[in-house]
């Protein structure tokens, strides 16, 4: 049964910061593995996107605020994204009786998407 749904839209450029923007965002918004996956690539700035649309479209599925940095984006080995929830926040899944979220991203040279499913 889907107990919660989120989606969101991030435009690419507004994630192609400079050095200093770039830190100053991270310290608010990502966590450390996702910096260091997206800073591995040669188009990071969908990236990042593709996280900030993630996390949006999470705290969507919720249905309220979850602090940026306590909504993860990790991936599978397979590569496969998924929805990390950290800190005191991991007790969300069972307070709400989750047992699966889904996450797709998807992006292009402009725009990045995020699709989340809560399963209960």
């Amino acid at each position: 049964m889907i107990v919660g749904l989120g989606i969101d839209l991030a435009e690419v450029e507004r994630y192609a910061f400079d050095e200093r923007q770039r830190a100053q965002f991270a310290r608010k918004v990502y966590t450390a593995e996702e910096m260091a996956y997206a800073m591995r690539k040669r188009n990071w700035p969908e990236r990042l996107a593709g996280f900030f649309a993630a996390k949006e479209a999470t705290r969507k599925a919720f249905g309220h605020a979850i602090p940026w940095r306590a909504v993860g984006v990790s991936h599978e080995a397979s590569g496969k994204p998924i929805i990390v929830l950290l800190g005191r926040y991991t007790e969300l899944i069972a307070r709400r009786s989750i047992v699966a979220i889904h996450l797709t991203i998807t992006h292009t040279a402009t725009t990045a998407a995020a699709v989340v499913v809560l399963e209960g």
